[in-house]
């Protein structure tokens, strides 16, 4: 049995399940897309008032990408290859969910799951350096756009399995995460993004 499409499939469907919403749904009775931002991640969750939830779903979310990469690895072991393309395709699923008519989540929870999976120090550094930003600015758009750009090459500096689907792979998930975050950026040079705990939501 070809452990290829197997891998990815499970990979995309995993990274669909979208735990914001669906926790919202179940606890509050309210759909998170209509609250702040519209978006269904941890953080408009939490800036829904319901943090727990908000916890919840960074967990969730990140669990759920990192089990995707860990099945694939499990299916194929030893094919990197094949873990990384697992990992784009569960940030696929996040971002792109079949569930949710194909509008999901920005994927940077997701993102730090599968690089916990495909190279735990890489995704812990990465991960410290958003929580460092975050803290000293208080965006947590920000912290996701310089945490994603830093993961191709962090990633690579212990990452050895340099090849072409290897590299596409991790150049290709923080580029689409920085690029979900498009009205972010704009909010955030025009001077107009909010900073964490305000209001209105934006990340």
């Amino acid at each position: 049995m070809n452990a290829w499409p197997i891998s990815i499939l499970l990979a995309y469907l995993l990274g669909s399940i979208p735990f914001g919403y669906l926790l919202v749904k179940i606890f509050r009775k309210q759909d998170i897309r209509a609250t702040g931002s519209g978006n269904i991640g941890a953080t408009n969750v939490v800036r829904s008032g319901a943090k727990g939830l908000g916890i919840a779903t960074l967990l969730l979310d990140c669990g759920k990408a990192f089990a995707a990469v860990k099945i694939a690895q499990h299916l194929a072991p030893g094919n990197y290859d094949l873990a990384v393309l697992a990992a784009v395709a569960a940030i696929l699923g996040h971002v792109f969910p079949v569930w949710l008519g194909f509008r999901g989540g920005k994927g940077v929870a997701s993102a730090l799951g599968v690089f916990l999976a495909l190279n735990w120090p890489s995704g812990l550094i990465v991960f410290g350096i958003f929580i460092v930003i975050f803290l000293l600015t208080r965006y947590v758009s920000l912290a996701s756009i310089i945490g994603s750009a830093l993961l191709p090459p962090v990633a690579l500096c212990f990452i050895h399995q340099r090849t072409p689907i290897v590299i596409a792979g991790l150049i290709f998930i923080p580029l689409l995460i920085i690029v979900k975050h498009h009205a972010n950026i704009r909010r955030l040079l025009s001077g107009t993004e909010n900073r964490f705990g305000a209001k209105k939501a934006s990340a």
